[in-house]
């Protein structure tokens, strides 16, 4: 059921104190308030654990807001978002401060939306609290953010959890990449062009290489971290979002259901990876010290906190296969990792060899490519072969490239995902959130990886320098296959 844009709501957000809620949340809210998205009746209703005052708490936002803004804060506007603001002080553990929390919201009759910026441990006490005093009834919403669960068996636990006190039409799961304009646009430029449509299928495609490169390290987050890892925390989220909707099969229209039950079969087709194929399939790299961008810094085992003795991947890289017609034979190369060389996320489709070759092609001219740039600088380049030129012979080829559209010059115009996000979820529209049955049908893949990982000791991490673009293996991964990595282009 979606709601009219106009619909008030108050946005409860559990967590207000945290990482999430000062770095995203508060500058997401303040750029939809200087849009004019949000309804004037409209509160937000910070709830965390601090015998905060309202003065208070907003000045400690306005302290981290002005941090993580993109621009500087417009008075007027900030005076209008913080008359809606107000401070709640919550045990989530404790039963009766719900029965305070809900005389506060009986004063309106806003639609509630709960949005969860809190560690999944207080997930359930939230769900529990809010039910026992009937503050989950419909047509509530709630929010509840990555990471759902360290595997299938915790993820279940935490979806059983929420649906004994909401309705699937209720609950709102964030994975923020569904946020981004250039993910949106995924769909578009599949679904909107005859150029691609007619040619997206394993005819025409040799493979398709998913890339998503961090410089970061670990940023103080050392023990969630090394619990999780790159694999449970990019790949199990952020990379199958990605691939699923490049691989997924025309749905009879752009509504929420029909666009996640063909992402949902595409999670069906995953050919399985365990013990048997899982060093042919995979690689897994931990950094060490090194240089990012001239400043040297420290390896994953000498960040604040860790433990030397650590396995935790940092870098993964996997052949995934798809097991349906459309297909069959046509490998996705997936890598993801932390302290890498640049900070890009990028699509290349590589397009098969002419069946006849009419022309005199050098060896070092590479095949025809659509590349997909999803951050930063946000573009889709086509790299193709024409005539080289002067006066040579019509079969001397060169390559060149054509850009298709760049978002560089609107980029202080773009919205930010959690705006999206935030604004969907006012709207009730669930069209940019993950059912339950995609999140669980992703650790069904996931989860025998991890396993095999544990299980096998030929599998060992392969340690990379920080700066680089991961492990030697992980090259070997696509080039035994004959192919090669796109090379990356700081453009």
């Amino acid at each position: 059921m979606i709601i009219d844009i106009a619909q008030a709501c108050d946005l409860v957000i559990f967590g207000a104190k945290g990482d999430l809620a000062r770095r995203k949340l508060l500058p997401a809210l303040y750029q939809l308030e200087k849009c004019n998205q949000i309804h004037p009746n409209t509160r937000i209703i910070g709830a965390g654990r601090a015998n905060w005052t309202k003065e208070e708490y907003i000045e400690t936002i306005k302290k981290t807001t002005k941090t993580f803004l993109r621009e500087d804060i417009d008075e007027h506007i900030w005076d209008k978002l913080i008359f809606r603001v107000h401070f709640f002080n919550i045990d989530v553990f404790k039963e009766h401060y719900f029965t305070k929390l809900k005389k506060i919201l009986n004063q309106t009759n806003n639609i509630i939306i709960y949005y969860c910026a809190v560690p999944p441990s207080a997930f359930h006490a939230i769900f529990e609290g809010l039910g026992k005093v009937n503050l989950n009834l419909f047509p509530s919403r709630i929010i509840i953010e990555k990471p759902l669960g360290v595997s299938l068996k915790t993820c279940k636990k935490i979806n059983d959890q929420i649906a004994k006190y909401f309705l699937e039409s209720q609950i709102f799961r964030i994975d923020h990449y569904l946020g981004k304009e250039s993910i949106l646009n995924l769909i578009s430029l599949r679904f909107a062009n005859s150029l691609f449509f007619n040619n997206w299928n394993r005819k025409m495609i040799d493979h398709i290489q998913i890339t998503v490169s961090e410089e970061v390290g670990i940023e103080n987050r050392w023990n969630y971290f090394d619990e999780m890892g790159q694999t449970r925390d990019m790949v199990q989220n952020h990379l199958l979002q990605i691939l699923t909707i490049i691989s997924m099969d025309q749905p009879k229209n752009i509504s929420p259901t029909n666009i996640r039950n063909e992402k949902i079969k595409i999670l069906r087709t995953l050919d399985t990876i365990n013990i048997d194929n899982i060093n042919e399939k995979t690689v897994r790299g931990q950094y060490t010290s090194g240089n990012i961008r001239g400043k040297k810094v420290p390896s994953y085992i000498e960040e604040n906190g860790a433990n030397p003795n650590s396995q935790t991947e940092t870098f993964v890289c996997i052949r995934v296969d798809l097991k349906n017609d459309q297909w069959l034979g046509v490998p996705f190369y997936l890598r993801t990792g932390k302290r890498l060389a640049y900070k890009y996320s990028e699509i290349v489709v590589v397009f098969k060899e002419m069946p006849i070759n009419l022309f005199n092609k050098p060896n070092n001219l590479s095949r025809n490519k659509l590349i997909i740039r999803l951050d930063p600088n946000e573009n889709i380049k086509i790299d193709f072969f024409k005539k080289t030129p002067g006066f040579n012979e019509i079969c001397q080829l060169t390559s060149d490239r054509i850009e298709l559209s760049s978002s560089t010059k609107t980029t202080s115009n773009r919205i930010d995902a959690y705006e999206r996000l935030l604004l969907e979820s006012m709207k009730g529209s669930q069209s940019l959130f993950v059912c339950r049955e995609e999140t669980e049908e992703a650790w069904k893949w996931i989860d025998p990886i991890i396993d095999s990982w544990k299980k096998t000791k030929q599998n060992n991490l392969k340690l990379y320098p920080a700066g680089t673009w991961g492990p030697k293996n992980s090259d070997k991964i696509i080039m035994k296959d004959g192919r090669y990595w796109h090379e990356f282009d700081s453009k």
